[in-house]
């Protein structure tokens, strides 16, 4: 039966295809639709003023040297982590985010892909993890550093710990502008040391 069937297909594909060929003398395939060819560019002498360089998107690849909680050094460049801010080594947490940072890193290759330069003249970049992490990411979700919207768009805050800015207050006064409230407590470390080598 099976045989039967496909006999009978192949002889119909065969009919079709004759007839295709033979069967209708005034059959005319449709016409092609005409292509209207662009005119050629008009050849403009060059501009060097109104080139821009299209920006390099750099990466560096390496063993990472922390410095603080979001800061390291990768093949001899300081960089910056992309988006978040860190407590300072002299601020309260700022030890704990350090070695926090050395935890992550420690052991990995870090790939850093460099998307600016800060005013203090490091490099800023997105540093990733071997599997896929990205190091701003685990350092906001572990609750030592807090995004920063003014360079990440806020990329990272809904990351943040509820208690986070509390926890992180000189960073998060340093992201409002209200850097008397450093100033007030770097005095009150200045003081505090004189205090004791006096005491010595």
């Amino acid at each position: 039966m099976e045989i039967l069937l496909f006999i009978l297909l192949m002889i119909g594909l065969l009919i079709y295809a004759f007839a295709g060929k033979n069967g209708d003398k005034d059959y005319k395939p449709p016409s092609q639709p005409k292509i209207h060819k662009r005119p050629a560019a008009k050849h403009l002498p060059f501009d060097a003023k109104s080139v821009k360089a299209e920006p390099a998107k750099s990466t560096l690849q390496g063993a990472a040297y922390v410095i603080d909680g979001d800061t390291l050094v990768i093949r001899k460049t300081q960089i910056r982590l992309y988006g978040v801010d860190a407590p300072e080594m002299n601020h309260p947490y700022g030890k704990k985010a350090k070695w926090a940072l050395v935890s992550l890193c420690k052991g990995q290759t870090v790939l850093a892909t460099i998307t600016d330069q800060d005013s203090y003249g490091r490099t800023v970049a997105k540093c990733y993890l071997q599997d896929g992490r990205d190091l701003s990411a685990e350092m906001v979700k572990l609750g030592l550093a807090i995004d920063w919207p003014k360079y990440s768009g806020g990329q990272y805050k809904s990351l943040e710990l509820p208690d986070a800015r509390q926890k992180l207050w000189l960073a998060d006064a340093r992201q409002k502008g209200r850097m008397h409230v450093w100033e007030q407590f770097e005095a009150k470390q200045i003081a505090r040391q004189d205090k004791r080598n006096t005491a010595l």
